[in-house]
């Protein structure tokens, strides 16, 4: 049997390590990078019997590259803390990589919002790139939303992956603000051009696109309340990006800051701190 690695990239993640580490537990190898939790989350990954090393925040694909470069198994599961393999995926896994048929794979996955499952608002079924041969893929050193990439063939996998990300609404305000300002970030450094009615403009369509053309009405309130937050990330992603290039003072009410300036700042602090 091929040797497998699962890799795991965390930040104050104590609350769901312990389950996802528990969830792999057939994989030969574990790996977890930290990059400077304040909680038990390493302790926790040690406890389980993973490799625990500390790396610094440089953004997601890039961090995932180097959890990739610890990885010895032939294969390698790129998996989130906030996501558990079923024993049936498991099986499907082990099964996948015994045959060799490809040098990748995509896993459907299954996202709950608020506790509740969600069949429509473009989230099932979502397949998505978790399984790969090592040597044959790498992650896009995007900040955020990153790529895998495989130079091989890729098929897929039906068994399902769970995923549980936002438990409270507290939980969806604080992804908006932290991936708003990375993904912003991204448009300033690419030399888009972005202007006031951009931000209005995207957060109307994307309202639009997840409640009615992907559904998302089927799924009930829960349906209306994620396509609101989708909503809101996308607002202030092109609003943080807009404000980015107007000049002004800052809140000290100095005007050798530009808002711009000061969103790299935010943006740089947060990749140092470990925020998306």
């Amino acid at each position: 049997m091929p040797r497998l690695t699962a890799i795991i990239i965390t930040k104050n993640e104590a609350a769901n390590i312990g389950a996802c580490l528990d969830s792999v537990a057939f994989c030969d190898e574990r790996i977890v990078v930290d990059c400077g939790s304040d909680d038990d989350t390493t302790a926790i990954a040690k406890s389980k019997g993973a490799h625990v090393t500390e790396h610094a925040w440089q953004g997601f694909g890039p961090q995932k590259n180097f959890a990739l470069s610890l990885a010895t198994g032939e294969w390698v599961l790129s998996i989130d803390a906030d996501e558990r393999v079923t024993p049936e995926l498991a099986a499907a896994i082990r099964k996948s990589i015994s045959e060799g048929g490809a040098d990748g794979y995509q896993i459907r996955r299954r996202t709950r919002f608020l506790g509740r499952e969600m069949r429509q608002s473009r989230l099932f079924p979502d397949y998505i790139l978790r399984l790969f041969r090592r040597g044959r893929a790498r992650f896009t050193d995007a900040i955020v939303h990153e790529g895998l990439i495989c130079a091989g063939p890729v098929a897929r996998i039906s068994e399902t992956l769970l995923h549980d990300p936002v438990w409270r609404l507290e939980d969806a305000l604080s992804r908006i603000d932290r991936y708003s300002t990375a993904s912003a970030e991204m448009i300033v450094a690419k030399g888009r051009r972005v202007s006031f009615a951009t931000g209005i403009a995207h957060g109307i369509w994307m309202f639009f696109r997840i409640y009615i053309l992907r559904l998302g009405f089927l799924d009930g309130r829960v349906g209306f309340l994620f396509a609101v937050a989708n909503a809101e990330g996308s607002y202030y992603r092109y609003m943080k990006a807009w404000l980015a290039t107007c000049d002004g003072p800052d809140r000290s009410g100095s005007n050798e800051r530009s808002t711009r300036t000061r969103l790299l700042s935010v943006a740089r602090s947060n990749r140092r701190a470990g925020h998306g």
